[in-house]
């Protein structure tokens, strides 16, 4: 990202609600974006377990500078909402996600005039779908994923026409290895990647070492192995489950403060977006050669 960029001015509008029917809590999303510029495409964002709209700022605020409008919302694992995992509404939040993710997809006309009038500066054509651990999941679906039920047939297609790529940040891996914990209190981490047809960026820590799953780091590249094409995989060899700080920084679920990481992470989303949105493909270009010509810490594969 150039100086310029990271010059460039933002703004953030909080809380804008979003209908939706039958949620326990109402639905509200912020809206980041930068001060100017025209045709901006968008990225709506999935949080990791028990975050909210008020997270990921170091993720958002760079993307806002690339020249993007990122909507978040905040989804009922929130932990503001208390919902724990003996809550009766803990089974279906994983619907519930995907149903925020939809919601505010259909609902942009209506959410970007109440967030200073970015309605006239949207290019309702590039759409992404971004999301972070149990985010990564949800978005994945959107991107044409399906879930496994218990005898593994495939679940409902829940992905939406207006998302044409996305990017996946420590995504769950397949569900035949989960933890006793994970399999009876997350039954929904069973993820068919062979729909997700979307374009989309696989991002994995290779210190990313779940609680979740039997399995090691290479768990959370089977969104890019079993996926069809086209899909990059941005590995990054030291990254730990939150690659640098991803939700803020000294957050305590970071394992792995780096903030050169986080850097990272966010310009090859934004990278990738801008060249598989055909608006300019120089950045992503520019990473590729970076990494080939790298020491190995961080690589990118794409297929």
């Amino acid at each position: 990202m150039s100086s310029s960029q990271l010059n460039q001015r933002i703004v953030a509008i909080k809380p804008i609600t979003v209908p939706a029917p039958g949620r326990s809590v109402d639905l509200q999303v912020k809206v980041t974006a930068p001060l100017s510029g025209q045709n901006l495409p968008v990225i709506v964002f999935s949080h990791g377990n028990a975050w909210s709209l008020d997270g990921y700022e170091p993720l958002v605020d760079r993307w806002a500078a690339a020249g993007f409008i990122v909507v978040q919302p905040t989804h009922l694992d929130s932990r503001r909402n208390g919902i724990e995992w003996d809550d009766p509404r803990f089974a279906t939040i994983w619907r519930v996600r995907i149903a925020d993710l939809h919601a505010v997809l259909d609902g942009l006309s209506d959410i970007l005039p109440q967030a200073g009038g970015l309605e006239t500066r949207v290019d309702h054509e590039r759409i992404a779908i971004v999301g972070h651990s149990w985010g990564a999941q949800t978005a994945g679906v959107i991107l044409g994923a399906r879930v496994l039920d218990a005898d593994g047939i495939p679940g409902e297609d829940f992905s939406h026409s207006a998302v044409t790529a996305g990017a996946l940040i420590a995504a769950t891996g397949t569900g035949d290895t989960l933890t006793p914990f994970a399999a009876e209190h997350l039954p929904f981490m069973r993820p068919d990647y062979s729909t997700m047809t979307t374009p989309a960026l696989v991002i994995a820590g290779g210190k990313d070492q779940s609680q979740l799953s039997t399995r090691g780091p290479e768990w959370f590249t089977d969104a890019y192995h079993l996926s069809p094409s086209p899909k990059s995989l941005l590995a990054i060899a030291e990254g730990e489950h939150t690659l640098g700080g991803l939700a803020g920084e000294k957050a305590a679920e970071t394992t792995d403060e780096d903030p050169a990481r986080v850097a990272l992470v966010a310009d090859a989303i934004s990278a990738y977006l801008h060249d598989a949105f055909k608006l300019n493909d120089a950045a992503w270009t520019a990473l590729n050669n970076a990494a080939a010509a790298g020491d190995g810490t961080w690589s990118i594969t794409s297929k």
